[in-house]
């Protein structure tokens, strides 16, 4: 069996285009078969097949393994996990697009997971930053870096509430 690593960036508010990508990759024969460092995924080559894969966002680790069999009862494969973020995949019948969540208060809340967590680690990347650039031999590029870094980060914190809002305006 022919195994293909490849690198795949996304933003937690593209999860969907994410999603997308990883069907085309099946629909083309290569079927996701792992995820490890973010970024990197590992596919085998196999028969075109219309598989849907879904991500969803946890941290709580407290009910993994009932989180994990509620998906595995409703027929999804676990594919395995990358960073928190938890890789589902099944056969679409008919091309259906199938969802892990059946409501939008369900998908919103998926949203305000990655949101609190980005909000928690907010401080510890800027003091950390701030350290780094305060050490001597920095140059003026690290100051730049970490402007565009804060700023990138900043866009991602407002793209995710307005996930988040769009979402809530159709509860």
């Amino acid at each position: 069996m022919t195994t293909i690593t490849k690198f795949h960036w996304f933003w937690a508010w593209d999860d969907e285009k994410e999603e997308a990508w990883l069907r085309e990759m099946s629909q083309n024969g290569w079927h996701l078969s792992s995820v490890g460092i973010p970024g990197f995924y590992k596919f085998d080559q196999g028969f075109s097949k219309d598989y849907v894969y879904r991500l969803d966002f946890i941290r709580d680790r407290k009910d993994y393994d009932n989180y994990l069999q509620l998906f595995i009862d409703t027929g999804w494969d676990h594919l395995g996990e990358m960073g928190g973020w938890q890789y589902f995949r099944m056969e679409s019948i008919n091309g259906e697009n199938l969802e892990i969540y059946s409501d939008n208060e369900s998908k919103a809340n998926k949203y305000q997971r990655i949101l609190l967590l980005l909000v928690i680690i907010l401080p510890l990347v800027i003091n950390g930053l701030m350290i780094v650039s305060r050490r001597r031999g920095i140059s003026d590029v690290f100051g730049i870096i970490f402007i565009g870094f804060i700023l990138i980060y900043i866009y991602g914190i407002t793209r995710i509430l307005m996930r988040i809002g769009k979402l809530k305006k159709k509860i």
